[in-house]
């Protein structure tokens, strides 16, 4: 689906481009939640009273908690975790049932979604089957309604979902929520840093570099490059290939940070072997300028393939340095290239 972004990208003159929002939901990359148990056990002195009465063990009795806590509590859970949770006792597999009925109706409403599965592709199929596991109380489900509404044109009822997870703790509906207030017509920075903070802190990447672009950029709030540098290196550290190259850039440049070449070049590689094609026509630039003409050759044509036309040209020059045999062998390593698993 066409999305736009925020702030604007690379054609106004930036390197430093900002996240598509079609590319917000993530289901691997998410908060994990421990469920613990918590008993309570009262000593008791030997000179007390036989008629006092024994200790309670009210404290660890999951029965006690209200069902509409344990939803609120496993709301935010990915199936793996909810299932674990929903083995604790059979107050917890009660109360839990409704949200294990919404991760079926979150899986057939992907299979819908991207026509997977023996389906076809049914866009309203998937929006009911999202808003179906949303009613029963699943985040995940809710975020997925929230993006089908977005595609739509229908923003209100996208934000209210994308509230309504971030509300209950998800990270990707707090980072969904604050990117809607930046795109929001009139903006309301105030907000959408509150909710790109919280999910930020919770450990979601995506929003670590949201936050960094901003502060870059100063769109929304003052710029500030020393704590944009420290938040593109936080979701950089955590997979985010996008922030991999933004962080090489600063470190080229001296940007927030004290320049350091080789440290630059270090982010430049990682993004560029987690298949971002900037990096890649970049670093094939640096090989052809260090002499390592083979590995220069594959980098620029994986580049040329992302896009990046002007590898192309860079590309064909090295090719005249090159003999036919030594060609061939490079344009094989990028045909058996695979990028390094990563954060989107």
């Amino acid at each position: 689906m066409k999305q736009r972004t925020w702030p604007p990208g690379p054609s106004e003159g930036s390197r430093f481009t900002s996240l598509s929002f079609s590319k917000l939901h993530d289901k691997e990359k998410r908060s994990r939640f421990s469920i613990r148990a918590a008993t309570t056990t009262k000593s008791i002195s030997k000179s007390s009273s036989s008629s006092s009465p024994p200790p309670s063990n009210d404290a660890g009795d999951f029965s006690m908690l209200p069902f509409d806590i344990l939803t609120k509590i496993a709301a935010p859970l990915s199936l793996p975790n909810l299932q674990a949770a929903s083995s604790v006792c059979r107050s917890w597999r009660d109360a839990l049932q409704p949200l294990r009925e919404s991760m079926l109706l979150l899986r057939w409403g992907k299979r819908f979604k991207h026509g997977r599965g023996g389906v076809k592709a049914n866009l309203d199929k998937a929006l009911d089957s999202f808003l179906k596991g949303a009613a029963r109380g699943s985040t995940l489900a809710m975020v997925d309604a929230g993006l089908v509404y977005w595609e739509k044109g229908e923003k209100e009822k996208a934000v209210g979902l994308y509230r309504r997870a971030a509300e209950l703790g998800d990270a990707v509906g707090q980072c969904n929520l604050g990117i809607s207030y930046l795109q929001g017509q009139p903006s309301d920075p105030k907000e959408a840093m509150k909710w790109l903070k919280q999910s930020a802190e919770n450990g979601y990447v995506r929003a670590q570099y949201q936050i960094a672009l901003c502060l870059h950029q100063g769109r929304v709030v003052q710029t500030n490059l020393l704590e944009a540098t420290k938040w593109y290196l936080k979701a950089a550290e955590g997979g985010y290939v996008r922030a991999m190259y933004n962080i090489s850039l600063c470190y080229s440049v001296g940007e927030g940070l004290p320049q350091n070449r080789k440290l630059a070049r270090r982010w430049m590689k990682r993004a560029a072997d987690h298949g971002h094609s900037k990096a890649q026509f970049e670093h094939g630039l640096a090989l052809f300028s260090e002499g390592a003409l083979l590995k220069a050759v594959m980098y620029l044509e994986l580049a040329e393939r992302g896009g990046e036309t002007g590898a192309g040209h860079v590309k064909e020059v090295v090719h005249q340095q090159l003999s036919a045999t030594s060609r061939d062998h490079a344009i094989n390593q990028a045909n058996n290239w695979r990028a390094l698993p990563a954060t989107r």
